[in-house]
């Protein structure tokens, strides 16, 4: 297998060209506040939107991470494009941004291929924009990493857990790409966020559709957090009322680090 995925949303939810991409990742992350956490993260939660609405959120939680920190990462996504049951690994060998390609962990992939809930579905990848939009921001700041994209579908909290716990090392960073509420009003989402959030700090794996639509993905990764004994840090949140657009029908975002 020596396939690449070329990127879906170029162009769209970020710039396509190099340059202009570096520099908007670099003012992005320049402008997001430094939170000091005792403990690496093992988890980040960030939004998948254009950097136009969510980018300083998603910054917010890049800007912990450092040059070569960790070898592989995670991520674990919604399936946005074809209905799913289970968790899909992609038919390639690497993804394609405009930074430069990021080679897929193959090894890791088959350590999992055959797990409860794994399958192989290259069409949930085809068009996907929840893993593409935070490959630019980890390019910037680990600079060289592996990379286990999973999209996940209609799944049991527990089946997502246990491929966590077969990935997950020291060496391995699990980012779980998922926005919040959806088209509510600008009052009306801060309050329904707000409780998420609560839920999300709690590492209580109950959270809807309604609440994130990366929910299944969620679920599965507070359950491991939660028996790992992990922390919770909020980082950022807002929602696309607040950077651009209207107000009438906004989606909320938000950053969190589990450590």
């Amino acid at each position: 297998m020596n396939l690449v995925r070329p990127t879906a949303v170029a162009g769209l939810f970020y710039d396509a060209a190099s340059g202009p991409l570096h520099a908007s990742l670099t003012a992005l992350l320049e402008a997001a506040s430094a939170a000091i956490l005792h403990r690496p993260p093992r988890i980040l939660i960030l939004p998948h939107a254009g950097y136009v609405y969510s980018g300083s959120t998603a910054a917010a939680g890049y800007k912990l991470l450092s040059p070569h920190q960790f070898q592989r990462v995670l991520i674990l996504c919604p399936a946005h494009s074809v209905p799913l049951r289970g968790m899909a690994l992609p038919d390639c060998s690497a993804f394609a941004t405009p930074l430069g390609e990021v080679p897929l962990d193959m090894a890791a992939m088959a350590s999992i291929d055959g797990m409860p809930g794994v399958v192989r579905n290259g069409e949930a990848h085809r068009f996907e924009h929840a893993i593409e939009v935070q490959l630019p921001f980890l390019q910037h700041q680990l600079q060289a990493f592996k990379l286990v994209p999973l999209v996940v579908g209609q799944c049991p909290a527990r089946d997502v857990a246990n491929v966590l716990a077969r990935l997950m090392d020291d060496t391995t960073l699990l980012v779980v790409s998922t926005d919040l509420s959806h088209y509510l009003s600008w009052e009306e989402a801060n309050h329904k966020d707000e409780q998420t959030i609560r839920q999300i700090l709690r590492l209580e794996e109950n959270l809807d559709g309604h609440q994130a639509c990366g929910s299944y993905a969620l679920n599965g990764a507070l359950l491991w957090a939660r028996e790992q004994g992990l922390s919770s840090t909020l980082l950022s949140h807002c929602n696309s009322g607040d950077r651009a657009g209207t107000k009438e029908r906004v989606v909320g975002y938000v950053a969190v680090a589990l450590h």
